[in-house]
C-alpha cells in the first residue's frame, strides 16, 4: 500500500471509501485502517486531515448532510409541479435508496459520534432530522399552493414519511422496494391532505 501518495480531494476520497465499506460490511467494519485501504492510502492520511476517527466519522456525516441539502431544494423547487406523491415518492427513494440507512445505523452505533454530531443536530437523528425539515418545508410550499389543505400539520406528516420510508428501506441486505410500493405508502400517508384540482383550499 503506498505510504506517500499525494491524493487530491483527500477529504472526499475518504469519505467516498467510507461508505463504500460501510455499504459492503456495515458499521462494525467501519474503521481507519478499512478506510485508508479502502481509498488506498497511508493510514496517516486520515490523521492528517481529522483529530481522529470520530472526527472523520462526523465530518463524514455533516457533508453527506450538505449534500441532502442539495436534494431538498431540488424538492421545493418541485412544488406545484407533477404530484405531490410523486415528488415525495421520489426523494424517499433518492434518499433511502442511497447511504442514508447505512449512515443512520453507524450513528446508533456509537455513542461518541452521537455525541459530536449534536453540536450540529440537536435533536433527532442526523440525516433524517434534516430529510423530515426538507419534507416538511416542501409540504408548506405545496399547501401555500392550495395543493395541500390548509390545516395540513406538516410538522407530523413529514417525520411519519420520514420513519415509513426508513422502514421500508431499512433492511440494507435486501432488494430495495419498488417505486410502486414507495408511492403507494406515500398515498396513504398523504391521502387526507392532498387536494384534488378545482376543489377549494379548506
Amino acid at each position: 500500500m503506498p505510504t506517500g501518495v499525494a491524493i487530491r480531494d483527500a477529504r472526499e476520497q475518504l469519505f467516498d471509501a467510507a461508505e463504500r465499506v460501510l455499504l459492503r460490511a456495515g458499521p462494525s467494519a467501519l474503521t481507519s485502517r478499512s478506510v485508508t485501504t479502502e481509498a488506498g492510502c497511508a493510514k496517516g492520511v486520515l490523521h492528517r486531515h481529522f483529530a481522529d476517527f470520530d472526527d472523520f466519522l462526523a465530518e463524514l456525516v455533516r457533508n453527506r448532510i450538505t449534500l441532502l441539502d442539495a436534494r431538498a431544494a431540488v424538492l421545493y423547487d418541485a412544488a406545484g409541479t407533477g404530484t405531490v406523491a410523486d415528488n415525495l415518492t421520489e426523494v424517499l427513494r433518492d434518499l433511502f435508496g442511497s447511504v442514508a440507512v447505512a449512515i443512520v445505523g453507524l450513528i446508533t452505533s456509537r455513542d461518541d459520534l452521537r455525541a459530536r454530531l449534536r453540536r450540529t443536530t440537536p435533536a433527532g437523528i442526523p440525516i433524517l432530522t434534516e430529510a423530515a425539515a426538507a419534507i416538511a418545508a416542501y409540504l408548506t410550499a405545496e399547501r401555500a399552493l392550495g395543493r395541500i389543505t390548509a390545516d395540513a400539520d406538516v410538522d407530523t406528516l413529514a417525520p411519519t414519511l420520514i420513519g415509513t420510508g426508513h422502514m421500508l428501506f431499512a433492511d440494507r441486505k435486501a432488494t430495495p422496494p419498488e417505486a410502486a410500493t414507495v408511492h403507494r405508502v406515500v398515498t396513504a400517508v398523504v391521502a387526507g391532505v392532498v387536494t384534488r384540482p378545482g376543489t377549494p383550499n379548506r
